[in-house]
């Protein structure tokens, strides 16, 4: 949960560790993290909300009619970055969320979306909403002169033992990053492709743990450009292997209760659990929009490398939409498999919750479970179950989301306008380029 931080433990933080600036971070619509950065003599005007900037530029956000904008910082996510930027001194950093100037909060900011969200959640009774995220990124050389390639730091597989390599390194090197600044760290792995890494941290409640996965990718690109390495978290960088997923673990809780758990019901799923489990699955292809939202997103979901390709759920195996792992009381969760590490998480999770809400409400049981390898059926199979296909390009999701009044709900007007439009141009530019793969096969033709 959130700690508890004051101005006054800020004012202190800064002169202790002698901090020189302040980067107040918020996110666009895109899932980029933005930054202002001012020195600590503006400390007063940050703690006071009077730190403006030109919400024109960023995108997703106003015209330049209505550009003024103001941050209000959230005091409990204060953090001294562990580096130093040269011989400046410290950076202390702040998330913000983004406001109006007559002090409303901006409906196009990522984050206030989310806590609006979330307040329609206790209005139905639910005091948290419990996410743990498992983001994986793959590391890649960096050339002489600095710029990304695609040679990957090894050539190494799942749970390798991979000591000596600069991956490895680093991937210690973040961890320990990670723990400097209090997240609590509970694995971290080599993933199934090459160069591939997994870091997992504790799970938390659903705005802490969106603020936090921004805050992860910072440190793990940071700490890779150390070591010589550039980290992506691009869905599918490399042709032929896996892709990285952002799995997407779930819990609702009422007090201390995880009303997702229930000893007395078949595998502990409560009624509750299984009801927001068929909002998931009757929104999946509108969330898959938002939680896959980039062109390349859809190169990772395909048949053969794990990631989801269909809608459906099973209590075991890793194959469809929505998996149920096995846990206690409190970890009882909904896995959703399909999002990537290019989601914006706070879109993510106001998408998600609102169809758990609106299944819930609808109190209706989802399909059977599937217990066998869903890719492995035929497709008449897969009819006869009701198991339909998730979207299979980017430009299929956004009309899917178009068509999908509650998870546009989800995002409010603004961003949803917004949304589509920004969607509907990456599109447009996909389609105009002219790939490698078509001049290698056509040029020629």
């Amino acid at each position: 949960m959130s700690k508890q931080i004051t101005a006054e433990n800020i004012r202190n933080s800064v002169r202790e560790n002698n901090i020189r600036f302040l980067r107040l971070a918020f996110t666009d619509i895109n899932g980029t993290m933005k930054n202002v950065e001012v020195p600590t003599s503006q400390l007063e005007k940050v703690l006071t909300n009077e730190i403006r900037f030109d919400g024109s530029s960023i995108d997703g956000f106003v015209r330049i009619e209505e550009s003024d904008m103001v941050l209000y910082p959230d005091l409990s996510t204060w953090i001294v970055m562990p580096w130093q930027d040269g011989a400046s001194g410290k950076i202390g950093r702040l998330t913000c969320s983004v406001h109006n100037v007559d002090g409303t909060p901006f409906a196009g900011d990522p984050r206030n979306n989310l806590q609006r969200v979330l307040a329609e959640m206790r209005e139905f009774g639910y005091s948290d909403f419990d996410i743990g995220f498992e983001a994986e990124f793959h590391l890649f050389k960096l050339n002489e002169n600095g710029n990304w390639t695609t040679e990957a730091c090894d050539h190494a597989s799942y749970f390798d033992m991979t000591d000596s390599d600069e991956g490895a390194k680093c991937r210690r090197e973040i961890v320990e990053t990670l723990e400097d600044m209090d997240f609590e760290v509970e694995a971290a792995h080599h993933e199934v492709g090459n160069g591939q890494q997994e870091i997992d941290f504790k799970f938390d409640d659903a705005l802490t743990t969106a603020d936090r996965v921004q805050l992860f990718k910072l440190v793990v690109r940071t700490v890779a450009k150390k070591h010589g390495l550039c980290a992506t978290f691009m869905a599918k960088p490399l042709q032929g292997e896996a892709g990285n997923g952002m799995h997407t673990n779930m819990s609702l809780f009422q007090g201390g209760k995880n009303v997702f758990y229930d000893a007395a019901a078949e595998n502990g799923l409560s009624d509750t659990a299984l009801y927001f489990l068929n909002g998931i699955l009757t929104h999946a292809r509108a969330i898959t929009a938002v939680g896959n939202p980039t062109v390349n997103s859809y190169k990772r979901l395909i048949p053969g490398f794990e990631a989801p390709v269909y809608i459906s759920w099973s209590l075991k195996n890793r194959s469809p939409l929505v998996r149920i792992p096995s846990a206690g009381e409190l970890t009882t969760r909904l896995e959703l498999r399909s999002a990537d590490p290019t989601a914006n998480p706070y879109l993510l999770l106001a998408a998600t919750l609102k169809a758990g809400l609106d299944g819930i409400k609808q109190a209706k049981m989802p399909m059977p479970p599937i217990s066998g390898n869903v890719f492995e059926m035929t497709e008449t199979e897969r009819l006869a179950a009701g198991i339909q296909p998730l979207p299979s390009t980017l430009h299929n999701a956004i009309k899917a989301f178009k068509e999908d009044k509650l998870i546009q709900e989800a995002l409010g007007e603004h961003l949803t306008r917004r949304f589509i439009e920004s969607k509907e141009l990456e599109w447009a530019k996909y389609t105009q380029s002219v790939s490698r793969w078509e001049l290698e096969h056509y040029i020629d033709y």
